[in-house]
């Protein structure tokens, strides 16, 4: 459920696509918290494709193939991943009812994740919505170092190979400024979505998806 206006709302994979294509997103204040919030920030995190940034020393970690990478192969689990406290992070704002309702546009196609692995373990991922050109991420988390680096690496490649316009990150950290990401106003932001939801894209494109790709695509920006 969700408050808005004074009104509850019985949130749907449905509505969930209408409030993102619309420039909204929602949030819960704490995994226990039942009610859902909607959000809709003055300021809005992106990472330009274009400008993504590799880092040298992740470039390294790449190259050496010290991950194994795939994608919604493990959708739950990288949800459940990004729900785990996490320094600087005491409790999470994906509640029961967020989780389910990610895992519902998922299973419609809806959503994607990007999943590492090492030793047959899951050590880092991250998880979004796909509309068209629009890619909403939302969350991501990391058990090894580096992991969720190379997740979002992964994610802005297969991103630029299948024609997406906007990877929206919500919110700007330090961690993403370091790969390019920029804070724009709303209205430049609606400007964006819009555009991006007008095209068609495929979260699928082949040749992605190696470190070889990655790296070579990403090679004049580095």
């Amino acid at each position: 459920m969700a408050r808005r206006g004074g009104k509850t709302l019985t949130i749907t994979p449905e509505l969930l696509l209408k409030a993102y294509a619309s420039g909204i997103f929602p949030m819960a204040e704490s995994a226990d918290d039942p009610q859902i919030f909607w959000v809709d920030p003055t300021e809005r995190g992106i990472l330009p494709l274009e400008a993504f940034h590799i880092p040298r020393s992740l470039r390294k970690v790449i190259r050496r193939s010290a991950f194994t990478v795939t994608v919604d192969t493990g959708f739950a689990a990288v949800v459940d991943g990004c729900a785990e406290p996490a320094p600087g992070r005491d409790k999470t704002w994906i509640n029961r009812q967020i989780r389910d309702l990610y895992i519902a546009l998922y299973r419609e196609g809806f959503a994607h994740s990007v999943e590492v692995w090492q030793d047959g373990a899951l050590v880092g991922g991250l998880y979004g919505v796909s509309i068209n050109g629009a890619f909403f991420g939302e969350s991501m988390f990391s058990r090894a170092t580096d992991a969720s680096k190379v997740a979002l690496a992964f994610l802005c490649e297969r991103l630029m190979r299948g024609g997406y316009l906007l990877l929206d990150t919500q919110f700007i950290t330090s961690h993403l400024e370091r790969f390019g990401a920029i804070e724009i106003e709303r209205d430049e932001y609606q400007h964006r979505l819009q555009e991006a939801l007008g095209v068609a894209a495929t979260f699928y494109p082949a040749g992605a998806g190696t470190s070889e790709s990655v790296l070579q695509l990403f090679s004049q920006t580095s």
